[in-house]
């Protein structure tokens, strides 16, 4: 009797042990992504990708010395706290968020021994199960499906590379510039380095090839039309069909940075007396002024557009897409744990 409830007692001794072996490894393992997924506009990633909407919800940084990653709704009710980190170049997709880390708060005691470090991080859309990739300088990066395509620089030394979002299968792909911000169809579209000709590179492959012997800067897809900034006519806004091989001039403003979404486009207006922040239609028509003077980092969401004062990197602003009025935003305040 007592032989059979020692066999009985070391069987399920053994189940128990194997069930927690399972778990552990269930609850580590990385869930992949759903096929077509892009972690982030083209537009916000080439501001500093300071916002971030995925699946009805916006995750942003504020850019506070007391601030961190929050997330909110697009209409930005909701908002709250999911980390106390100094970000910025925020995905998202599946289950996670992506980051650069570029250091964390002081007055953050639980995070104080990683003040300062830098390194590319993947949480949880929640906050937890912060891990590090990655410790190398990245300067933009952008998810593609299953993959992280990384433009990290050291000195005078640049890299570009893919890694999976399991942090496995490190791929080196060119030790040159190419920012991946610009993804659609599973294609990405970048400016090249040295002759900046419009190359599009096949994620599914690798492979790269020259598309338009143009003059681009920060192009961004958009239906038929690659939007950018015109290198040889003092970077104004032109737009190129890529079924038709033509041009078009947007507007005669020297421009500094943009974004577009919703049928706009918001942009910086470069000029030594009257410098604006200005917004149009998508073919260029209806220009307006939103405020003067000289801004930044333009993100857009599907209901806002934010923005900071150049040489201000402690205030946003918003404005809602569309308006000709901006005010400060802040989610200190605003949040609801």
């Amino acid at each position: 009797m007592k032989k059979s409830i020692k066999i009985t007692l070391a069987i399920l001794a053994t189940i128990l042990v194997i069930a927690f072996l399972g778990w552990s490894l269930l609850s580590g393992r990385i869930t992949m992504n759903p096929a077509g997924t892009i972690g982030n506009t083209a537009g916000n990633l080439y501001n500093d990708g300071m916002f971030c909407e995925y699946d009805g919800t916006v995750y942003f940084v504020d850019p506070r010395r007391d601030g961190g990653i929050f997330s909110m709704s697009p209409d930005e009710s909701n908002i709250r706290q999911i980390n106390s980190m100094l970000a910025r170049n925020i995905l998202a997709g599946g289950k996670y968020l992506y980051y650069f880390q570029t250091g964390t708060l002081a007055s953050d005691t639980g995070y104080s021994q990683l003040a300062g470090t830098k390194s590319f991080n993947r949480c949880k859309l929640n906050g937890t199960a912060d891990a590090a990739l990655c410790r190398d300088v990245v300067s933009t990066a952008q998810l593609v499906d299953n993959y992280l395509y990384t433009m990290t620089t050291k000195g005078t030394t640049n890299s570009f590379y893919k890694l999976k979002i399991d942090g496995s299968e490190k791929v080196d792909l060119a030790d040159y510039v190419i920012n991946p911000a610009c993804v659609t169809g599973g294609m990405m579209y970048y400016s090249g380095s040295m002759d900046h000709y419009l190359h599009r590179l096949n994620t599914a492959t690798d492979t790269d090839q020259v598309l338009w012997e143009g003059a681009v800067w920060n192009p961004i897809v958009e239906g038929d039309y690659v939007y950018y900034m015109n290198v040889s006519d003092n970077y104004k806004l032109y737009r190129y069909s890529l079924s038709l091989n033509t041009t078009e001039k947007l507007t005669d403003d020297r421009v500094d940075c943009f974004n577009l979404g919703q049928g706009y486009i918001y942009y910086q207006k470069n000029d030594a007396v009257a410098p604006q922040l200005k917004a149009m239609r998508m073919d260029g028509s209806g220009a307006w002024a939103i405020g003067e003077g000289n801004f930044t980092h333009i993100n857009m969401t599907s209901q806002y557009v934010y923005f900071q004062v150049f040489g201000d990197n402690q205030t946003l602003y918003h404005s809602r897409i569309g308006s000709s009025n901006y005010q400060p935003f802040t989610a200190v305040g605003n949040t609801s744990k």
